[in-house]
């Protein structure tokens, strides 16, 4: 029997490692490339600050769900994260691959303070991907205390990524080339 667990749990983690090194390369790529004489996509942006301040407020739920016993609504909300957050991937990609990069305007002490918050969200965001993977696939490997382990790291730091998405928008908005 934990046998069969270490297999399926190697095949996890190999799996997990392949989509932590892939999503942030891929995303670089795109991120480079430019769809020529595409229509700039600039109605994405408030959309996918959005959704991270969504993916916010539902993590906070879910942690709330998960400390009152309710497993299934847990479960539920955090699948429904993980799929805003796969969609917010989408979007920001899209925008960056039809528009060109917004440059932040502001000047003196916000302006390191935009970028000390753009640059932490962007580090975390890129670690946070194996973090819920692996906290993720606890769950489906029966690994509820491994579950919980990984958690109290993976939660505080998705929220960050999430709320800092939200900052980082309202940051720049002003400066966005409509």
């Amino acid at each position: 029997m934990t046998d069969e667990i270490s297999l399926k749990e190697k095949r996890y983690n190999r799996l997990i490692t392949v989509i932590s090194i892939a999503i942030p390369l891929v995303v670089a790529v795109l991120f480079r490339y430019k769809i020529p004489n595409a229509k700039p996509l600039s109605f994405l942006p408030p959309i996918y600050a959005a959704i991270n301040g969504l993916t916010s407020i539902l993590l906070i739920l879910a942690f709330i769900a998960i400390k009152n016993g309710r497993q299934l609504i847990h479960r539920r909300l955090m699948t429904t994260n993980i799929v805003l957050s796969a969609l917010f991937l989408i979007m920001y990609v899209a925008y960056h691959m039809t528009s060109e990069t917004t440059v932040f305007g502001g000047e003196g002490p916000i302006k390191f303070v935009y970028y000390f918050i753009l640059m932490t969200h962007i580090v975390l965001s890129i670690s946070v991907i194996p973090l819920v993977l692996i906290t993720y696939s606890k769950v489906y490997l029966d690994d509820f205390e491994g579950h919980r382990q990984w958690a109290k790291y993976t939660f505080p730091i998705w929220l960050y990524v999430a709320v800092t998405g939200v900052l980082v928008y309202v940051m720049i908005s002003p400066y966005y080339q409509y």
